[in-house]
């Protein structure tokens, strides 16, 4: 597995959490399991994570060339994955083995949330051109639209393989009733393509508004400073809680009590902590963008606003309160279908697609 981040960099998110998963279950089918990342500071140049042999070397422009020098002084591998993160590793045309291409999303508008014109619309025509030249390489992602990008790019061959949690669903789904003060929650790495002011703004909205409402943000990131001065800002002190990062239990505990789990992303590859708060019996209010509209299914198993605006979060609340019976066939619906999306019920189909793949002529 060739990927920027292994588990142990600070800047580890989802894509690492879910890549952890696949390897690990190859691991425990027998094979060997490498995975190269970029060097940190105060990172071992090697070690044994889980099952798994982490490599790393190199940093933003060199990694890919510190890969071909270790990849050339191993044993050949039987596949190699090449993980897109906006930039490839270009293994295809070195890795002289068996090869596919995974990605969670294609970028795409998330290049505006970094960089400024005109190097956000430079990397999005290198990603529409790195995908036309990865054509005939295998793909593998978790989400329908993001195939429908890669097509539209000309990848000729895509697999869909759905992501899955740790979160073990409830084993029996609990009383909540809809109530005020609304109890809402942001679990997020604290990141611009997040858009995590975009909840601080539904907050002013509901302030605004006169309903009652406090909103818990769990994670932290670069965002975050600007996040406190905008709550200060609105004078959201006492709505507003910042609970950092939270061990697994205790954010549980924290989706678990909220009502809702807002999420106001860019866009997503799935959005992993849609099932996560599902399988805690709590719904969501989401954005209307790719990913996000496939692990929320609107008006089943939550809400996808109107527009991308926190207006339209904020309407979209106001809109359930009165109706407390939809809400709790929400959260049914979003729990029994939370247990599909457990790692238990994934990896067999996935290792099974590896191996394959590993197996070609």
């Amino acid at each position: 597995m060739l990927n920027w981040r292994d588990p142990r960099n600070p800047l580890a998110g989802g894509a690492e959490r879910v890549t952890l998963a696949y390897l690990k279950a190859l691991a425990k089918r027998g094979h060997e399991v490498v995975w190269f990342a970029n060097d940190f500071l105060g990172a071992a140049p090697e070690e044994m994570f889980e099952g798994i042999k982490i490599v790393r070397g190199g940093g933003k422009g060199s990694s890919v060339l510190k890969a071909i020098q270790w990849h050339r002084r191993q044993p050949r591998f039987d596949l190699v994955i090449d993980q897109h993160h906006g930039i490839p590793w270009y293994a295809p045309w070195w890795c002289r083995t068996n090869c596919v291409a995974y990605i969670h999303e294609v970028l795409g508008p998330i290049w505006n949330s970094f960089y400024p014109w005109p190097v956000s619309t430079v990397g999005q025509v290198q990603e529409r051109w790195t995908h036309w030249i990865y054509r005939q390489v295998p793909f593998w992602t978790a989400c329908q639209a993001t195939r429908d990008c890669l097509t539209a790019h000309g990848v000729r061959s895509i697999e869909i393989i759905p992501y899955g949690v740790d979160t073990v669903a409830l084993p029996a789904l609990d009383d909540k009733p809809l109530e005020l003060p609304l109890r809402l929650i942001v679990v997020s790495r604290l990141a611009p393509n997040k858009r995590i002011d975009h909840a601080v703004r539904v907050m002013k909205c509901l302030a605004d508004g006169k309903i009652p409402a406090q909103l818990t943000i769990v994670g932290t990131g670069e965002t975050e400073p600007l996040l406190r001065r905008l709550v200060k800002e609105f004078q959201l002190e006492d709505r507003v809680t910042f609970a950092g990062a939270l061990a697994e239990p205790e954010k549980d505990a924290q989706l678990r009590r909220a009502h809702f789990l807002l999420h106001t992303s860019v866009r997503e590859g799935w959005g992993l902590n849609v099932i996560e708060a599902n399988a805690m019996g709590t719904t969501t209010v989401v954005y209307p963008v790719a990913g996000l509209v496939e692990s929320t299914l609107h008006d089943e198993t939550g809400v996808v606003a109107a527009a991308e605006t926190p207006e339209a979060i904020a309407e979209a609340l106001v809109k359930i309160l009165p109706q407390p019976e939809k809400y709790q066939a929400y959260r049914r619906m979003a729990w029994e279908r939370a247990k599909r999306f457990h790692w238990s019920q994934v990896l067999a189909d996935s290792s099974a697609w590896l191996e394959a793949q590993a197996a070609r002529k």
